[in-house]
């Protein structure tokens, strides 16, 4: 993952900065939640590690009106629930102060494609290309060439190596700059400072006609540390299955019948409660509704995993997300999109993921006492190697090893994604976590009973004999059944 944000989000950032000093205009793009309080989503690109979750919500936490802010490391978003009565303007100020880049989120729209994942394509690519060729003249130097061989060696891969680090080490260092910046320290400062370090040393050597110069080893660290953040990320997006998967069993709209008879499609996010909507045989309820034409089945295995057909009477409640079997029906909305069944199960997801478990908690602790320990341990090493041993070029050496190889990006990364990666499974599954603690919970099961009024079946029927008399008869049932949307014939 990265810890900037890609060019092509600064349109957007700029569209929101325009409201995000608007108290007004921030109010009606929040979610209000009944209690006084409402919901605003800010984008957090840079967000990549657990020190940085700490730092955004400890930032928001310690402002007035905050009743609570959970940083979404998979999606890069964070959460806040603030007092209506306060000032939501200053909450981007709070996640900007802290050293990161926000921009406010409208509920309504989704992102297009994938930016990040691009950028860092293509910085493992400059990355890995810069390191191929160079460990090509390296193997030449470490096998005996002679003084000036050397020198031209050195710079070739320095004319390679210079720009390839900047490009591709830019992900690091202004990560560490917006860290630094404002008087903290993440994960990716010491590895900045440790290639920087490398790769002046590197040029120092060179231009001194040098023995050893280590562009290789600076370009080859920069693709390895690209891999994985590189496969973090793709991970992080497989994850979101599981809200991704809600998402798309809710129309993007529904028909609406005008009083004079008329019927219209409109989109999701302009469906009311009060309207009537028409549904047809095989399309799903788009927001909860109430039943208002004849009794009806639906398919509600999203619920409780049954796939018998489930009979609604007129008046009942139909939830957003069940499927028609025998429409056409007409329902009144009765709760907005946001409101509906469907957006309260993604966001019990949401909280699933996001939640502070034992290991989470651990995680956190360690990583952010980890930038100040590496840094006093690097500064003794230095310190230590030069008094001691007089030789303060491997000093310097030794120290920016220890910068470099202590990066604790397993600890800070690793559990998180177990995590949500977890919780996606679960939910291919059919099964939705609702507390983060569960997984805990569920390594301490030995035995489990099961409640199924005396039946356990995989849901899934299937066909295992049939009593007509002929294959014509028999080939005229399987076409009726092909054209239907019952869930038995769909086996």
């Amino acid at each position: 993952m990265t810890c900037c944000g890609p060019g092509n989000m600064v349109a957007v950032e700029s569209d929101a900065s325009a409201i995000e000093n608007d108290d007004a205009a921030l109010n009606a793009l929040s979610r209000k939640l009944g209690d006084g309080t409402a919901q605003l989503e800010f984008a957090v690109p840079d967000a990549h590690c657990a020190a940085c979750i700490r730092t955004i919500e400890t930032a928001l936490g310690s402002m007035d009106g905050v009743r609570s802010a959970r940083v979404n490391l998979t999606r890069r978003r964070v959460r806040v629930n603030y007092d209506l009565a306060g000032r939501p303007s200053e909450l981007a100020a709070a996640i900007r102060a802290s050293g990161y880049h926000t921009y406010v989120l409208d509920p309504t729209q989704d992102g297009d494609g994938d930016p990040v994942f691009g950028e860092m394509v293509r910085a493992l690519g400059v990355a890995g290309f810069a390191a191929g060729n160079i460990m090509l003249f390296s193997v030449s130097v470490w096998s005996g060439a002679d003084a000036a061989t050397r020198d031209l060696f050195h710079w070739i891969s320095a004319i390679i190596a210079l720009p390839a680090i900047v490009y591709s080490g830019r992900i690091f260092f202004r990560s560490a700059w917006r860290a630094l910046r404002v008087g903290k320290t993440n994960m990716d400062v010491p590895i900045s400072i440790g290639v920087i370090l490398v790769t002046a040393l590197s040029l120092l050597e060179t231009l001194n006609s040098g023995k050893h110069a280590y562009f290789d080893g600076a370009t080859m660290l920069l693709f390895f540390l690209l891999i994985g953040r590189t496969l973090d990320h793709v991970m992080r997006e497989r994850a979101r299955n599981a809200i991704s998967g809600l998402a798309r069993l809710q129309p993007r709209g529904g028909t609406i019948v005008r009083p004079d008879g008329s019927r219209d499609y409109v989109k999701l996010d302009e469906i009311q409660p009060g309207m009537e909507l028409e549904i047809k045989a095989g399309e799903r309820v788009p927001v909860d509704s109430r039943l208002i034409s004849t009794g009806s089945s639906f398919d509600y295995s999203i619920i409780s995993g049954e796939s018998l057909p489930h009979h609604v009477e007129s008046g009942e409640t139909v939830i957003a997300g069940a499927a028609c079997l025998s429409g056409p029906v007409q329902v009144v909305a009765e709760r907005a999109a946001p409101d509906s069944y469907l957006s309260r199960m993604a966001s019990m997801m949401d909280a699933a993921e996001t939640a502070k478990t034992k290991p989470r908690r651990i995680a956190d602790r360690a990583s952010s006492v980890y930038a100040p320990i590496v840094h006093t341990i690097a500064i003794t090493t230095f310190l230590a190697w030069g008094i001691f041993g007089g030789d303060w070029h491997a000093a310097l050496m030794n120290a920016v090893a220890v910068l470099i190889i202590t990066c604790p990006c397993a600890l800070a990364l690793a559990v998180p994604i177990v995590h949500v990666v977890a919780a996606g499974r679960l939910f291919e599954r059919g099964i939705l976590m609702k507390d983060g603690a569960a997984l805990e919970r569920i390594a301490e099961i030995d035995s489990v009973a099961f409640d199924k009024t005396g039946t356990l079946t995989r849901g899934n029927p299937r066909l295992v004999a049939a009593s007509l008399p002929d294959d014509a008869a028999t080939e005229m049932a399987a076409a009726l059944a092909s054209a239907s949307t019952h869930p038995l014939l769909r086996q």
